[in-house]
């Protein structure tokens, strides 16, 4: 069936094999059901959680549908589960030899942003890119279009909708799902699927062998581990409900501390528990908070804490939220049975994830993973597929924490809390563990709390004085100040710290896409009698390692884009995320390229104001790092907060506005303009520097690596010796297999003698390993390396010299620089005497490199 259209003389196929893919919720199953012209997936609230394949004769034809399950909102390929990412790949196997076409459904009655596009990118990946020949855009909720035609409703949605349908060479279909009846729209899809076939010469999109047998291996591997681990948990918790006697079977008081990172669904847990089904609110866990309730004759307590940034280690975490996790258990004394630890298993869980888990969870003390249980929410994602399979197949990262959690587990579909059997057998779970830590609870250290209570006393305080500081100093402002009529406001920031957003809030319309922006964009908008013009420049890298030059002469560009000045430089901080010394000098040293003027304009705007709860930013500011205070003292103590939430709230916007009037009364009316000239140099000066930091450090490295593999070849040597000696009576063909570093078993009988040859033989070979994979990184890195090959004339004593042609310089010098070792025996970079500079050690460099990032 590949080639159906051969000797063809008409493009019309005999037998037609699709497969619908698109988001949850986008109506693929009903339009699964609209081309069948019969009810053959079931639709409604219930999400298809696998690949279901209906066959059909329409039109004389044989239709074969393939209906796979929706994918979620994952903006990349690290969000998708792995088990979730194999399972894509293979829906083309599903309808053999392979679909004539993929049909992409969007429907037209939702937006498709800037984040929809990156969400279909990133699925698309997993497929290949010879997928969008055979792909068709199936819009759905034709209804919705009114009088519009689906054209119209392509050009007003935007760029991200045109990329599209551009992407799929403008081959696109719409359905009304709601009128079954109108089968011209079944007949008209079949052409545009007949076109498509024609277009790939008959050949429908296949998956090669190898991957498709790859994939089904990895698939009967993590089955296989997932019912031993079934099993071993099975067996477990037999052995622990030994230890319950029959008048412990339930308890009379339960204390439990929920823990996990933000969105994961905890607080429903906490609700499934509880048996409360009002509905939630949908706000974030700001505090710590404990609630009551009877599950039975059982008491139980529930301690609720704050979330943390899924995939950020706990020094990315402000203060307050960890401070709240901290005192969670002093909540519930004399302290909880159980923690239950929150996984959502529509998500990923990666290295960073557990890097995340583990520094979170042990602010409470490593023994609290002696009573966790991970706890996997919106389980109905799961399917047919169990926890098990999820486990297994995620990775070494959820198989790790799981088994540091002793192998307890439970899933809970939030979605199906009228089934008490998933909250009755946690709480079996629950009795189990705390009779396995002999019915004691964990009892927190009364110093910790009183350490919380007196740095919050101390918080409370400086909070205040810096509150009565800012108001004094712009209630003397305010007195001189006016209401501007034109506002020119230009935002710096990291990426993804919430420019846009403020922007459009700043605006009161949307006009900035909240994307990774690489470019300036300037926007106009009449807000509170005032004319305001918002610039947003592209947000800098998280690592200063990554920040490029011309990232950085973009930034410069935005701030001449106004060529009067501008009146503020708003430095957009989230109030979500923890303020250190890294960030700290990232945004120094951004903004001192533009000369040390720039600060007299510039103002702290914090976002995600929502992220304060009933906490005062001046708390925020005293508690955090002292990185935030010396960035707050940097601006003169200019502040302000905005929750991009609250849109429909003018009056944070009119407070911002008035406080950057105060400013400019304060700076006598004058707006800010960088010296473009000197910020150019400043900013090849910067690159040049970088530049020079970065090839010191690589020259040391691979220093570093050689003196290891010398170590590494003498220590193989040593081992060969020994063995020797140990087998002293061992003739020529042993000692062959030795050089070689290659052991095979002997088959004389003398078993402890093989025994230890072949143990100095698996070490040999595990070192020959190592070896060669370090030699091979050795290579690469100095393959990589970048110096240069600037030949500018020598600068000369001259003090007007150019910076750049002064770092090319240095960095051909480098290039030859020895490395040797000092009276301490370490390894330094040799200047000559005459250089101007001293030798310096690699610890030295670290540090400097550590300070510039």
């Amino acid at each position: 069936m590949e080639h159906d259209l051969e000797g063809s003389e008409s493009a019309v196929l005999s037998e037609v094999r699709l497969i619908l893919i698109g988001g949850r919720w986008a109506g693929k199953s009903v339009s699964g059901n609209t081309i069948l012209r019969k009810e053959r997936f079931e639709c409604g609230r219930t999400r298809t959680s696998q690949t279901e394949v209906r066959h059909a004769l329409v039109e004389g034809r044989r239709l074969v549908v393939v209906d796979a399950p929706g994918w979620s909102r994952s903006l990349s390929l690290a969000e998708i589960p792995e088990g979730d990412k194999r399972r894509f790949k293979l829906n083309a196997s599903r309808c053999p030899p392979g679909p004539h076409a993929f049909l992409l459904v969007v429907p037209v009655d939702s937006a498709f942003s800037a984040e929809s596009r990156r969400t279909v990118e990133e699925h698309m990946k997993l497929l290949g890119e010879r997928v969008w020949r055979h792909t068709v855009v199936l819009f759905t909720c034709g209804d919705f279009l009114g009088g519009k035609t689906i054209e119209q409703h392509i050009e007003s949605e935007g760029d991200s909708l045109r990329w599209l349908t551009e992407r799929c060479r403008n081959r696109y279909h719409v359905f009304n799902n709601k009128d079954r009846t109108d089968y011209g729209q079944v007949t008209r899809l079949l052409q545009e699927v007949d076109e498509v076939a024609w277009d790939n010469g008959g050949k429908c999109y296949q998956v090669d062998e190898q991957t498709l047998s790859a994939i089904k291996e990895k698939e009967r591997e993590v089955t296989e581990r997932a019912g031993v681990r079934r099993k071993m948990s099975e067996e477990q918790r037999r052995q622990m409900r030994t230890l319950i006697p029959e008048e412990s079977k339930t308890l009379p008081e339960l204390r439990v501390v929920l823990l996990g990172s933000r969105t994961v669904g905890k607080t429903s847990v906490g609700n499934s528990i509880l048996g409360c089904k009002e509905q939630e609110d949908g706000k974030r866990t700001a505090r710590s908070v404990a609630r009551q309730g009877f599950v039975g004759e059982t008491e139980i307590t529930i301690v609720d804490t704050p979330g943390w940034w899924k995939g950020f280690s706990v020094l990315d975490t402000p203060e307050a939220t960890r401070e709240e996790v901290t005192r969670s258990p002093f909540l519930c004394l004399p302290g909880p049975h159980v923690f239950l630890l929150a996984i959502d298993v529509d998500a990923s869980f990666n290295a960073n994830h557990l890097d995340a888990v583990t520094s979170h969870v042990e602010l409470l003390g490593e023994e609290v993973w002696e009573r966790t249980i991970v706890v996997f929410t919106r389980g109905d994602w799961l399917g047919t597929h169990t926890v098990e399979e999820y486990i297994e197949g995620e990775g070494e990262a959820l198989r790790s924490l799981v088994d540091r959690c002793g192998n307890r587990y439970h899933v809970i579909d939030n979605k199906n809390a009228d089934d008490g059997t998933q909250i009755a057998e946690l709480l079996e779970k629950i009795t189990e563990t705390v009779a396995g830590n002999g019915w004691d609870c964990f009892v927190p250290d009364v110093k910790v709390f009183q350490t919380i209570q007196e740095r919050r006393s101390s918080v409370v305080e400086a909070a205040q004085m810096r509150q009565s500081q800012v108001v004094a100093k712009r209630k003397f402002l305010r007195d001189n100040s006016k209401e501007l009529p034109e506002l020119m406001i230009v935002m710096l920031g990291q990426k993804t710290f919430g420019k846009s957003a403020t922007g459009n809030n700043l605006l009161r319309k949307e006009v900035f896409a909240p994307s990774e922006n690489e470019s300036c964009q300037v926007e106009k908008g009449e807000v509170a009698r005032r004319l305001i013009t918002v610039i947003d420049t592209p947000g800098w890298q998280r690592n200063p390692s990554d920040c490029t030059k011309e990232g950085d002469q973009e930034i410069l560009r935005g701030l001449s884009l106004s060529p009067s000045g501008v009146h503020a430089v708003l430095l957009v901080v989230p109030l979500d995320l923890t303020f250190r010394e890294a960030q700290r000098a990232t945004l120094e040293d951004r903004l001192n390229l533009f000369g040390a003027g720039v600060w007299k304009h510039a103002v702290v705007l914090f976002t995600y104001g929502d992220n304060l709860a009933d906490e005062s930013v001046e708390e925020h500011i005293e508690r955090e790092h002292g990185a935030l205070r010396w960035l707050i003292d940097k601006c003169e103590n200019r502040y302000h907060v905005v929750n991009n939430v609250k849109k429909t709230d003018t009056g944070q916007v009119v407070e911002l506005f008035e406080k950057i009037e105060e400013m400019v009364a304060g700076n006598g009316g004058r707006l800010f303009r960088p010296e473009m000239d000197d910020a150019q140099l400043r900013i090849e000066e910067n690159f040049g520097r970088r530049q020079l930091k970065l090839v010191l450090k690589q020259r040391l490295q691979e220093e570093y690596m050689r003196r290891e593999l010398e170590l590494m070849a003498g220590f193989r040597e040593t081992l060969v010796q020994l063995l020797a000696e140990v087998k002293g009576s061992l003739a020529g063909p042993k000692s062959k297999l030795l050089t070689k570093g290659i052991g095979h078993k002997r088959k004389d009988g003398k078993e402890k003698e093989d025994f230890l040859y072949l143990k100095f033989c698996h070490e040999i070979e595990k070192l020959d390993k190592l070896i060669k994979e370090k030699t091979s990184t050795l290579l690469r890195s100095s393959m990589d390396i970048f110096v240069p090959d600037l030949k500018a004339e020598s600068p000369g004593p001259s003090s007007g010299a150019n910076p750049t042609s002064h770092f090319g310089n240095v960095l051909s010098w480098l290039s030859t620089l020895q490395i040797g070792r000092n009276v301490d025996n370490q390894m330094t970079l040799n200047f000559s005497q005459t250089s101007g500079y001293r030798s310096v050690g690699p610890h030295e460099l670290d540090s400097d490199l550590e300070e510039d990032s």
